[in-house]
């Protein structure tokens, strides 16, 4: 506390006793106003107002020093401007102008401060909208949803801007925002929608091979799960990974029942009528027929099970029996065709599972079909390279019948090598048609 004496002479200095009273000096543009009553003396009546200035000086520089140690001193203009106004109608003798003063370097301090502040809030939530709309047309709806929940969270955390501005940011920010949960809205309707259309498509599909499968009229049955299968790669729909399962199972499965049935009678049929009779041609044509009918239907099948299925189909097509005549020769060139594509997916399969890096993460169907007709351009150089090669050393080898075996081998591989490459463009051209389907 400060001496007696030094308080008395302080309120002597601001105020004065008169008719009992005891007032305060003109001060901030005041007149002079009686602040209390002399009840002792006059000394004891000049020292107590002095002692209430002390508390009020205190608390001033109590906030000013608490103001100067935060960051964020925006916080304390309102009890800044409140002892500011204060200091008008205070009961007090002491040096109220100086108070004033400090109050009011304070509060111009602060507004300095509010007003920085103010213009980092303005670019930062520039910086939000600017993000937001760049959002507002995104596709990723899962990472960009994330995104927008980030900046909505950034968005809350950052202070005021001025407040001209402040509506019209408001605006901005939450209209890109909406946009993009609408089109988000707009496209889960769509999918839902689309999903509902392509899981109906396969379950009628599933319903009509059902229908076919203890058929047996065995020749049109094939033709027509053969044009169920093409309609089923057609849907190119795309439905969750158990689900799409369980649909493809139950439709390979009617399928497969069929044509197990289809291997029965052919059996039957090559035993004859019990006494050893030879099968006759349209017989050995409708065996080879419906031979030809599953290699192509295992096109629908996953490479790693259709490429055990072909080799075994090809070991039944060895046990029909010769048929000659152009018919017999169309049904084993599509024969040959349907087993090389089972032989060459396979073999792309593999070389995506061993490639370097694997194959990206497709987000479509028709993402998938383009990867795999890019690769297999890139498998066809290869495939050109090594039959140059090979009719190269064809073109250089003597004619001397010494080397007819090696002569006869050269041909042999050429020609494996024309059927690869044929092979491999009949697929691109496959991808290339799933992918512009798909979109």
């Amino acid at each position: 506390m400060e001496p007696t004496d030094h308080l008395l002479a302080e309120a002597k200095r601001y105020g004065y006793v008169e008719a009992g009273g005891v007032w305060l000096r003109p001060v901030l543009a005041q007149p002079a106003r009686q602040i209390g009553l002399v009840k002792e003396s006059d000394d004891a009546a000049l020292l107590y107002f002095a002692h209430r200035f002390a508390a009020l000086h205190a608390k001033v520089d109590a906030l000013l020093g608490r103001m100067d140690a935060s960051e964020n001193k925006g916080s304390y203009l309102m009890k800044a401007l409140h002892l500011k106004a204060l200091l008008l109608i205070y009961d007090g003798l002491g040096d109220f102008a100086a108070l004033h003063r400090r109050l009011t370097e304070a509060e111009e301090a602060i507004a300095v401060t509010v007003a920085h502040n103010r213009e980092k809030n303005l670019a930062t939530k520039l910086g939000f909208i600017h993000e937001a709309e760049v959002l507002r047309d995104s596709v990723e709806w899962i990472s960009a949803s994330e995104k927008v929940k980030d900046l909505r969270q950034g968005w809350l955390k950052t202070g005021p801007v001025d407040k001209a501005l402040t509506d019209d940011l408001e605006h901005r920010f939450q209209t890109a925002i909406q946009v993009f949960f609408d089109r988000r809205k707009s496209f889960q309707a769509d999918k839902k929608a689309m999903s509902s259309r392509v899981q109906t498509r396969y379950r009628d599909l599933i319903e009509q091979a059902e229908s076919l499968k203890n058929s047996d009229q065995f020749e049109t049955t094939s033709r027509q799960l053969k044009l169920l299968q093409q309609a089923w790669r057609e849907v190119n729909g795309t439905l969750p990974k158990k689900q799409a399962s369980e649909l493809w199972t139950r439709f390979r499965a009617a399928n497969n029942h069929f044509f197990e049935r289809l291997k029965t009678h052919i059996a039957a049929q090559q035993a004859g009528g019990g006494a050893g009779a030879p099968a006759s041609p349209d017989q050995l044509l409708a065996r080879k027929r419906a031979l030809a009918d599953r290699a192509e239907a295992l096109m629908h099948t996953p490479p790693q099970e259709a490429i055990h299925q072909a080799k075994a189909l090809q070991a039944e097509w060895k046990q029909v029996g010769t048929v000659r005549g152009e018919e017999s020769d169309r049904i084993w060139q599509r024969f040959m065709v349907a087993c090389d594509k089972i032989f060459e997916l396979s073999a792309l399969e593999y070389h995506l599972r061993k490639r370097v890096g694997g194959e990206p993460a497709a987000t479509s169907p028709a993402e998938r079909a383009r990867f795999r007709a890019t690769t297999l351009r890139e498998l066809l150089k290869d495939d050109h390279q090594e039959l140059e090669v090979l009719r190269d050393n064809l073109d250089k080898l003597s004619p001397s019948t010494a080397n007819d075996a090696f002569r006869q081998m050269l041909q042999t591989k050429i020609r494996s090598f024309e059927r690869k490459i044929r092979t491999k463009n009949d697929l691109i051209a496959l991808f290339s048609q799933q992918a512009q389907a798909a979109g």
